[in-house]
């Protein structure tokens, strides 16, 4: 029998409703890129959570190495070499590159004092040995995500990981830091390490792993080599059906502006201009992308439209009318809708059940609510059982699920069932397919073209470029919380607007590529 590096045998994990993972196998080689794939709700967290320790399983086997092994907790894995990049980072962000790294591991003089400048030398030979370029000294409040990221990496690497989890780690990247990444994961397995990825990207899972197992409801559908298998199949593997990759949208035809921003500024929660003098419209029939890296104040930006923090200059047009100081419910009555990027925060009320969080946004109003004002609570799950149907949520007990036992994909198409049920004048989306399998985002962007031909007005927030590439009749780049510039949907390419993403004009851009193509032909 094969030795595996990684080797979970009939794993079982199961929570109240839901079997998260019912006898899944992994089986990963040594110094291989092993992809782990799977729909929202498929027990791919949970299994990874088994591994490094975060969960422990009802049932199965770990086998690392070839021995045996019980993983009760984080410092049982990392005692195994095992190591996890989270997809949300888990870094002290007052605290240095080299000061996060060692944190829980510090090294020490003969005096007891931490040895802080032997290990700015450790990151700096770790940094260079693995391309993970980074300043030790550097604080991480001042480094930006794709940094952030190299980091996580190295923390792993300094204690000796040579089983390296990755979390679906192209979630904030420019398209240019994707690409770092990947040459990142090649120099990993030529360094001899394992890398398990969690990913929904099939295009990264072609372009670096050696084999993918694909997981589905909770089982292990199949585990298969990556370079003789395509995008179409381990799609159909993961859904289990055939997916269509193109969005099918017709040409827009916009109309009259629905949301116009007039000179926007929004303070940070540090107090900084985190929006910085914004102008952009939308108009009824259109969808318009704002593109850029996280952090660039498209957070700030989307609060204060939706109602959430109140700017400190500016105003903002709905329909003609000023609603720079409205509620949140007066913008949803004047026709409004938002899917927030914090699901938790803004999104959801965890505690409650699912129907309940279906009906915030119109629990009021008929035929929710009585004439009496007393919740009409038959209304209230026919409302929920249809959008359960309609939007294929995945929820252990109906509407009587709490939205916390839903998976974190079935929580966001909750949030996108509801918005999109208020049929509104002007839909704000922000990364609405976050977290989400092929199959979903397919469904997901189909009714957002579906709203935009309607006559609605959307404004998308994401940081997937190929989402905003795909979806938007036009795209305005966002950089330190100003627009660098606006591009029609048909002019835009990937290089064009990642490189606007990062800070640098269109037009600069455009030079410095004919430059660039020039000095190659000579």
């Amino acid at each position: 029998m094969e030795t595996y590096a990684v080797d979970m045998i009939d794993i079982s994990k199961a929570f109240p409703g839901i079997l998260a993972n019912d006898k899944v196998r992994l089986s990963v080689r040594s110094g291989e890129v092993h992809a782990v794939l799977g729909e929202n709700g498929a027990g791919k967290s949970t299994l990874m959570s088994v591994l490094y320790g975060l969960y422990e399983a009802d049932s199965g086997t770990i086998r690392i190495r070839g021995a045996d092994v019980t993983i009760r907790n984080p410092n049982d894995a990392v005692a195994q070499g095992i190591g996890m990049v989270f997809q949300h980072f888990k870094l002290v962000h007052d605290y240095t590159v080299a000061q996060n790294i060692i944190l829980g591991m510090e090294p020490r003089t003969r005096f007891g004092h931490i040895d802080l400048k032997s290990a700015e030398r450790r990151v700096t030979e770790l940094s260079s040995r693995y391309g993970l370029i980074v300043d030790p000294k550097a604080r991480i409040e001042d480094l930006g995500v794709g940094a952030q990221q190299r980091v996580e990496i190295l923390k792993t690497l300094y204690r000796e990981a040579d089983i390296l989890i990755l979390d679906e780690p192209s979630a904030v990247l420019t398209p240019q830091e994707v690409d770092e990444l990947m040459a990142v994961i090649r120099r990993l397995k030529a360094e001899g390490k394992t890398v398990i990825l969690i990913t929904h990207k099939l295009r990264e899972i072609k372009a670096v792993a050696d084999r993918c197992t694909v997981l589905r409801r909770g089982k292990t559908v199949a585990t298969v080599d990556v370079a003789s298998t395509g995008e179409d199949e381990l799609a159909a593997l993961m859904v289990g059906r055939a997916v269509n990759f193109t969005v099918d949208k017709k040409p827009g035809t916009p109309g009259k502006p629905v949301l116009e921003i007039r000179g926007l500024t929004v303070k940070g929660s540090r107090g900084h201009e985190a929006v910085k003098d914004l102008s952009l419209s939308v108009c009824a029939g259109e969808i318009v992308g704002l593109a850029g890296v996280d952090g660039n104040g498209q957070s700030e930006l989307v609060r204060a439209l939706a109602g959430i923090d109140k700017p400190s200059a500016g105003s903002v047009f709905l329909n003609g009318s000023d609603i720079t100081r409205t509620s949140v419910r007066e913008r949803t009555e004047l026709g409004l809708a938002h899917v927030p990027e914090d699901r938790h925060k803004h999104g959801l009320v965890l505690g409650m059940r699912l129907d309940e969080n279906l009906a915030l946004k119109t629990f009021y109003k008929a035929p929710l609510s009585k004439k009496s004002g007393a919740l009409d609570f038959k209304a209230i799950a026919a409302k929920a059982e249809r959008l359960i149907k309609q939007f294929d949520l995945r929820a252990g007990k109906g509407p009587a699920s709490k939205a916390e036992d839903l998976s974190g994909g079935n929580q966001q198409k909750a949030i996108i069932a509801r918005e999109l049920d208020l049929s509104p004048d002007l839909l704000i989306v922000s990364q609405p397919t976050r977290g989400l399998d092929v199959g979903a985002i397919e469904y997901i962007h189909r009714r957002i073209v579906a709203e935009r031909d309607k006559g609605r007005a959307v404004l998308l927030v994401s940081f997937e470029l190929d989402e905003v590439m795909a979806l938007c009749d036009r795209i305005a780049a966002i950089s330190r919380g100003a627009i660098i510039g606006e591009l029609q949907g048909d002019e835009a390419d990937e290089r064009l607007v990642g490189a606007m993403m990062a800070g640098m004009k269109g037009e600069d851009y455009k030079k410095a590529a004919a430059a660039g193509k020039e000095a190659r032909r000579g």
